[in-house]
């Protein structure tokens, strides 16, 4: 991970190395070499994505000298949310690192707690699935609902491991067109996170949040936020509350912007996008 952009980028090498110092190990070797189970893990996966895309949009901030002179706002997916708020100068990068090293500890705490994780649902409704979602749960302490409302038909469900296993088959006998079990910790944007927000909430609490130079969409209600101070709130709630990514691209074309940027390792918010606006043009900068 990451060897593309740090082999062009000697910059990028030196937010590598500048993480590294915060987080008390090496990042950049761990994304190179691995091994991967390590670097899976949610408390390692966290920062590096961090890091990476941050790196990744200083490499085309360089390169294209007026690019904030045509962005309009900014959107990340869950913890690209992180990223977005540092992007749109709501907080600096070492305070970024801090932040999604104490949400990588807090989460992968959590989630060690409870035997849970999370499935992508392909090709079947929201409301059919809410539906399957309540015929797979049992109570509070064994259900699945849906967590990350990506994008029409594609929808990814958290929740306990037995329940997981209910709702693959019940959605299949229902005619979902495919499901795929993640490889995540447990299951994000659910209530099993609860444990997370306050040790999320006290690392917010050591961060001045600046106002932003551009808005950012929130993942919680879908809307644009331009004080950096409103983040201090969202970004607890983000971890127990479904992520609104395809309410917040329908609320972002809705401003009339031409063309999108993605910044950062894959291509969710392209593939995202073309499924809620199929011609919409984006450019990913995220393989350096």
């Amino acid at each position: 991970m990451g060897s593309g952009l740090t082999e062009r980028s000697s910059q990028a090498k030196e937010y590598f190395q500048q993480a590294s110092e915060l987080l008390g190990y090496d990042l950049l070797e761990l994304c190179l070499e691995g091994p991967i189970e390590e670097l899976s893990r949610t408390e390692f996966s966290q920062p590096a994505l961090f890091v990476h895309s941050y790196a990744a949009l200083k490499q085309l901030e360089s390169e294209q000298a007026h690019l904030w002179d045509e962005v309009s706002c900014v959107a990340g997916l869950s913890l690209g949310e992180y990223t977005a708020v540092a992007a749109a100068g709501g907080m600096s990068f070492e305070d970024g690192v801090r932040l999604v090293q104490a949400r990588g500890q807090a989460m992968q705490a959590a989630a060690d707690l409870v035997e849970s994780g999370m499935s992508s649902v392909i090709g079947m409704d929201m409301e059919k699935l809410e539906e399957v979602c309540a015929q797979a749960s049992e109570g509070n302490n064994d259900f699945v609902k849906p967590a990350n409302l990506l994008c029409p038909g594609n929808i990814a469900v958290s929740g306990h491991v037995a329940a997981l296993e209910r709702l693959e088959k019940l959605a299949t006998a229902e005619g979902a067109m495919k499901i795929v079990r993640l490889q995540v910790a447990g299951a994000f944007h659910t209530s099993i996170m609860q444990p997370a927000v306050e040790k999320l909430e006290d690392a917010l609490a050591e961060i001045t949040f600046s106002e932003l130079r551009v808005p950012v969409y929130s993942n919680v209600d879908a809307k644009p936020h331009s004080a950096g101070e409103d983040f201090k709130s969202l970004l607890p709630k983000q971890v127990v509350s479904p992520v609104l990514w395809e309410a917040s691209l329908l609320a972002v074309l809705e401003t009339g912007i031409e063309e999108g940027i993605e910044v950062g390792t894959g291509r969710v918010l392209a593939g995202t996008l073309k499924r809620v606006q199929r011609k919409f043009p984006c450019n990913n900068y995220g393989d350096y």
